[in-house]
């Protein structure tokens, strides 16, 4: 992408970021696909300063924006995106909520060190019962003096199984829906917590994804993030960003493939001329390379949007189904231009394919995304029927109540 979208310093740190994951994260990548997880390498991330993009100066951040945030994230999951997964769920994820509502306190004790790698975090939302419908969730937190006594399981949470911090959300019982959710900082070395499983995964290989239970577990009322009740608020925050953040590492996965193709057609050989030659190939190069632009122009005008301190709801939601969507696509014709070989573990196009599959559920499954955008165009649509209405005039209106037609 030119530097008609990206300022000269975003482009300088791209270039940064690239140079780290050649350097730091590629040589450990086949690791981590059969299984290592990428622990070691979080740290080497925070080390550099590539989790702190979000989030305030004062703790230890650049508060340099989503744009920044989605930079490291297409860079580093275009060489390995389970290692990418597993910084967001840290970083974004875990830590966007401690950094946006927590309190002084609370962002020194858990936010800085999450944000230089020396400790890892996780998000609870999912439950057994409960996936896209988070009003109904069930895992409770119930006051108890200075405490709170929380109760339940959560599952599908990244770094599960590994991670010192869970920014938590759970419901009060006795106030219904969303109105009783609220958000907590979990420590992981509180008693009662278990890690019940860890699931073996379709692709993102080491990325250790756990279901969790909390069996009466006590934590300080100090680690209410807010107050109760703004769970659902602060979820809604995060999740904005979170999905902004998944457009980014689909889009660097489905990149990574779209040069593998783009120089496997170049060098592979067919009746004595490469295949690039036949339009068969380089059509598909010709979408790939634009679905990859569009995909990357709905992020950014995400990512500008909220760092401009506006909503951007529909936006995230139109950047993460097309991003995934197409992502998906990009990886699959990928395959399809190197043939048999794309295939086989010779080549990581196969491996790109099976791990951009997670994007269509994290962060609210593509028929979720799809919801949120049609509420918000009929939304706009009414609103501005509503806005046509009230400026009609008087003689119009007069007219039109009558029932007759206007010129």
């Amino acid at each position: 992408m030119s530097g008609i979208f990206f300022t000269e310093d975003e482009i300088r740190f791209r270039e940064e970021v690239r140079e780290f994951a050649k350097r730091v994260i590629a040589p450990q990548a086949e690791e981590v696909e059969k299984g290592m997880y990428p622990g070691p390498l979080l740290r080497k991330i925070g080390e550099a300063g590539y989790m702190r993009q979000l989030h305030p100066i004062e703790y230890g951040g650049s508060a340099k924006g989503v744009v920044y945030e989605i930079i490291v994230a297409e860079e580093i999951a275009g060489v390995s995106a389970p290692t990418d997964m597993s910084r967001t769920a840290s970083s974004t994820l875990c830590a966007i909520p401690i950094s946006r509502f927590g309190n002084d306190e609370q962002k020194r004790k858990y936010l800085t060190p999450i944000i230089r790698g020396e400790k890892i975090g996780a998000i609870g939302i999912t439950e057994p019962n409960v996936g896209s419908d988070t009003a109904g969730m069930q895992t409770t937190a119930v006051r108890d003096g200075d405490e709170y006594v929380i109760n339940g399981e959560k599952r599908f949470i990244t770094n599960g199984a590994d991670c010192d911090i869970i920014t938590l959300f759970v419901v009060n019982p006795d106030v219904p829906a969303k109105r009783g959710m609220c958000t907590f900082i979990f420590p992981t070395d509180t008693d009662g917590f278990k890690v019940e499983r860890i699931y073996g995964l379709m692709g993102m290989h080491g990325m250790r994804i756990a279901h969790l239970r909390f069996e009466n577990c006590r934590i300080p009322a100090e680690n209410l993030l807010d107050r109760e009740g703004m769970g659902f608020n602060i979820l809604m925050d995060e999740l904005n960003t979170e999905r902004i953040s998944i457009a980014g590492e689909v889009i660097g996965v489905a990149r990574a493939a779209f040069d593998t193709a783009v120089q496997y057609s170049t060098e592979r050989v067919q009746f004595n001329r490469p295949i690039n030659r036949f339009e068969g190939v380089s059509f598909k190069i010709a979408d790939m390379a634009t679905q990859l632009d569009a995909a990357e122009l709905l992020t950014l005008r995400a990512a500008r949007l909220v760092d401009r301190g506006e909503r951007a709801g529909k936006e995230s939601a139109m950047a993460k189904v097309f991003s995934v969507d197409y992502a998906f696509e990009i990886c699959n014709q990928a395959l399809q231009v190197l043939g048999g070989i794309g295939y086989t573990t010779d080549y990581p196009v196969e491996r790109y394919l099976r791990d951009v599959r997670i994007g269509m559920l994290g962060g609210g499954t593509s028929e979720i995304m799809k919801f949120l955008i049609q509420r918000e165009v009929y939304r706009e649509f009414e609103l501005k029927a509503a806005m046509e209405k009230r400026t009609v005039p008087l003689e119009v209106a007069s007219s039109s109540q009558k029932g007759e037609t206007p010129d």
